[in-house]
């Protein structure tokens, strides 16, 4: 009997001991949902309809459940040192339920970068003249470089062309903006450029976002701690996906049970999948170029109408065109003396990326010259001079204190900048290209 009952009494601790550390071992249980609705006595039997088995593209990843990031709120205050910051961060993450020791292993790597900062106030494509810009992205190397790298990967383009229904140059084309076809995918420790960022609190708000979803890209596997090195801006990998991104378009592309952005497969296949779903329609172009007429209205800068309506201005499209009921929005990226443009909605997709115009043209334009396309027909006004970032802040002030609102004063030539310039050249009867140089801002700023 003895026996017996330290025998009872061993089987029972053991089994307690193991549901013990079962429950242990799980980083986040989730809670089983309890029955709540009334059941019928008696089941009334109905016909079975057979259901149409859906067969994902791709492995699932396993659901894990990770904090909710959604109430996280940013405190839009100075601290007085980056350690206070770290301090302010690391009790918001752990109150959000993340791992105390994730994030402090996290924030440990973290250092100020002054040069973030000045590289975040100082973006190529918000400061250049757009040929400056694009001429950079579509030099002779990258495009032989690309043409190379798109031979290289044919048939990984071609199944995510035939996957996604996307233009497989204009992938090849980001790759190539974005890393330089993989050869240079950042060397800044994420954590040290997206405190940087959170700390100087411009963008503290995207910067803390994107740091949340990188500890939840490390917990899932995806993103080893050994290798975290990307961008100053937070992009990682072949094509530079920002972490908050990744986590809803990424995609397990060479089915090794992670979704890793330095892989090649998955960093193509993700660009692919998150332009598809941000509404990229298959067989239209990113833009139309086109001549204006004389005597042209320039008022219609800016304006989005349907290609029909611009045939019946007189313009004249170079090269062929869509259904004439396609939306097109005109723009004159440097003016009247430059290229006249139609940009379509593709054209707004690849600015999901990089939310401004230049970049999407030096995408395009790249992905055209990669494929053989050749290039634009109307040559750039290289003798047009840009203003200086101080210039630009006055001309901001200037205008706002007139009435054409700018929507704020950064020093940056933006959509809401060129607008209010526009409306100010309609005023005074000048030509409404809408574009700033040192030319057409002419007796303005004194």
């Amino acid at each position: 009997m003895a026996y017996q009952s330290l025998f009872k009494f061993n089987l029972t601790f053991l089994t307690v001991s193991a549901l013990l550390v079962a429950g242990c071992s799980a980083p986040y249980p989730v809670p089983v949902a309890q029955e709540t609705t009334k059941q019928p006595t008696k089941a009334i039997p109905q016909p079975q309809k057979k259901q149409p088995v859906f067969k994902p593209s791709y492995p699932v990843a396993p659901r894990v459940v990770f904090p909710n990031t959604s109430t996280a709120k940013v405190i839009p205050q100075n601290y007085d040192s980056f350690m206070d910051w770290k301090s302010d961060f690391a009790r918001r993450a752990n109150a959000l339920g993340y791992n105390p020791y994730d994030v402090q292993r996290l924030l440990d790597l973290a250092q100020y970068k002054a040069k973030v900062i000045s590289l975040d106030n100082n973006q190529a494509e918000f400061v250049k003249m757009p040929w400056d810009y694009v001429q950079r992205a579509t030099a002779v190397s990258k495009v032989l470089q690309g043409r190379k790298k798109f031979t290289a990967h044919s048939g990984l383009f071609s199944q995510i062309q035939q996957r996604y229904q996307i233009n497989p140059y204009i992938v090849a084309s980001i790759w190539g903006m974005e890393s330089s076809f993989g050869g240079g995918t950042g060397n800044i420790n994420l954590a040290s450029s997206l405190s940087s960022l959170a700390y100087d609190g411009r963008r503290r708000d995207f910067a803390e976002k994107q740091l949340f979803s990188l500890l939840t890209l490390l917990q899932r596997g995806d993103v080893n701690w050994s290798y975290i090195k990307g961008s100053w801006a937070g992009g990682m990998g072949h094509t530079q996906f920002i972490p908050a991104t990744w986590l809803a378009q990424g995609v397990d592309a060479d089915r090794d049970g992670r979704r890793n952005p330095w892989s090649t497969q998955d960093a193509l296949s993700s660009t692919a999948n998150y332009l598809h779903n941000s509404g990229w329609i298959a067989g239209l172009p990113p833009f139309i170029e086109v001549r204006l007429p004389k005597n042209f209205d320039y008022s219609n800068v800016g304006q989005k109408k349907p290609l029909a309506y611009w045939q019946n201005l007189g313009l004249h499209t170079m090269g062929g065109f869509p259904d004439n009921s396609v939306l097109t929005t005109l723009w004159l990226p440097a003016g009247e003396y430059g290229p006249a443009l139609l940009t379509t909605k593709n054209f707004d997709v690849i600015k999901v990326y990089n939310n401004s115009s230049n970049y999407a043209l030096a995408v395009s334009l790249l992905a055209r010259e990669i494929a053989y396309q050749g290039s634009l027909y109307q040559p750039w006004p290289t003798y047009e001079q840009p203003l200086t970032k101080s210039e630009v802040k006055m001309l901001q002030q200037k205008l706002t204190s007139m009435g054409f609102d700018t929507k704020g004063v950064d020093g940056v030539v933006g959509t809401n900048t060129r607008k209010a310039f526009q409306r100010w050249q309609i005023s005074v009867g000048r030509t409404a290209d809408g574009f700033i140089c040192q030319r057409t801002v002419s007796g303005l700023l004194r």
